[in-house]
């Protein structure tokens, strides 16, 4: 156990501590930018009529044909809206200060040009598996991409990862955050919070796509209305506080010992790195996960699609996350590199000052909806990639192991699983980046297709 903790260190340490999976996320986002002619700019307007104009929580039944564009868009974004927007944020405030959410707005703004390119290839390269269902997803772009035996190689390779990466030990953190925050917030046992996250989402893993796109198309807008609310709620409380919180995010993004001193030891390069890596892996743009989903849209051109995606990453950073900050920022609790409160606690904290006794509350029960859609979507991904390893026959068994890592995780938190689970998020991303860099030329004709039907 100790050999293996030391080769996850090594290697977390060659993906994250030196930048790697930054530079190769944040270098794609800028390509794709420049590469589709800025894309995130162009065709905002039309993708934001295109998501919000007539949609409906009781949307069509999916079925093997995929579902609606925007039960897609919702189950990417309950796999985007997780934890991250809410300790994930709080966690880079701490150890990056204000300026990290500066960074994250960089990252999300190009991050929205990469995921237009995930979701266009999603569409172009997806197949129907032997049932005749549809099958989509980054597996399918790298074979694309990639031909004989490296592309071969790198497809299992992507989906050994992400059936780990989320399906198993990305959900028992999940599920973790969850029970943690009930028992903080209102004393129950963390055995009884898993043994209810477990059934419910077996009962809806059991009734397949139809019921996992039914499931996210409700609870995403719900999930995300009920947070701006409370959100609203404790900045217009802490109103007074909100012009220098926002000032604060601009200052510190370049100077940040202007605001809390050199001695508090922030830095620039703390607030890019904080910020940039908890805004990439929240909105999961360039992770390979989201396409999954997009995969799946009844569409009539992979641009349109595309257009929906990039509304996903706006969503989850510029609004939810956002909320996070300003809440966080205009309350005051916040003590960067001092030993102070993190996290859930750190939010939890900031939300108290506004709503009092219930903030913790309403945190948890938030971080519940947030958590718990993306078990949902999570494993919808890994089990589109069991598909592919293993066939249809190997899914029952799948969605077997994911209940039990979920009722684990929420009793118990090993260091070595959720330092294994960042280690397999970040070798997921490698092939499919490499992949969505190989066909660059495929996702710039849909864009500038997309230009010629508007």
């Amino acid at each position: 156990m100790e050999m293996l903790s030391r080769i996850v260190s090594f290697i977390n340490g060659i993906l994250w501590d030196r930048n790697l999976l930054l530079f190769l996320l944040v270098g794609t986002g800028i390509f794709y930018s420049f590469r589709t002619r800025f894309v995130q700019i162009r065709l905002f307007r039309r993708a934001w009529k295109r998501v919000f104009s007539g949609f409906s929580l009781n949307g069509d039944r999916a079925d093997k044909d995929g579902m609606s564009s925007f039960q897609a868009l919702t189950t990417a974004i309950a796999a985007q809206v997780g934890t991250g927007n809410i300790a994930g944020c709080a966690t880079a405030l701490f150890s990056g200060g204000p300026g990290a959410i500066f960074w994250m707005w960089i990252s999300a703004f190009f991050g929205m040009a990469t995921i237009y390119g995930e979701a266009v290839l999603a569409q172009k390269t997806r197949t129907r598996d032997a049932s005749g269902h549809i099958s989509g997803g980054p597996v399918h772009y790298i074979h694309a991409a990639f031909r004989g035996p490296f592309g071969s190689f790198l497809g299992a390779f992507f989906s050994i990862a992400i059936i780990l990466a989320l399906g198993f030990m990305g959900n028992m953190v999940q599920s973790n955050s969850i029970s943690e925050a009930f028992y903080e917030a209102f004393g129950i046992p963390k055995v009884a919070v898993g043994v209810l996250c477990a059934f419910i989402a077996g009962f809806i893993f059991i009734g397949g796509i139809s019921r996992i796109a039914a499931f996210t198309e409700k609870i995403v807008p719900v999930m995300a209305l009920l947070y701006l609310i409370g959100g609203v709620t404790v900045l217009f409380i802490n109103y007074r506080n909100l012009p220098s919180a926002i000032a604060s995010i601009f200052i510190c993004a370049f100077r940040p010992e202007a605001v809390y001193g050199a001695a508090s030891g922030l830095t620039v390069k703390a607030a890019v790195r904080f910020g940039v890596a908890r805004g990439l892996f929240s909105n999961e743009a360039g992770m390979g996960s989201t396409p999954h989903a997009h995969a799946m849209a009844k569409v009539e051109k992979p641009g349109d699609q595309g257009e929906t995606a990039m509304i996903g990453v706006f969503i989850d950073t510029f609004v939810v996350l956002n909320m996070t900050a300003l809440v966080i920022l205009s309350s005051g609790v916040l003590e960067p590199v001092s030993g102070g409160r993190t996290g859930t606690v750190l939010a939890q904290a900031a939300f108290s000052t506004g709503l009092g006794k219930l903030g913790s509350g309403f945190v948890a029960i938030c971080l519940l909806f947030f958590a718990f859609s993306t078990i949902i979507s999570w494993y919808f991904f890994g089990e589109a990639n069991v598909k592919v390893l293993f066939g249809q026959g190997a899914v029952k068994l799948y969605a077997v192991i994911v209940v039990i890592c979920i009722l684990i995780g929420s009793m118990l938190k090993v260091n070595l699983v959720w330092d294994m689970s960042d280690m397999f998020n970040g070798l997921m991303v490698i092939p499919n980046l490499l992949a969505v860099l190989a066909l660059h030329r495929m996702v710039a004709k849909s864009a500038f297709d997309q230009d010629e039907a508007n």
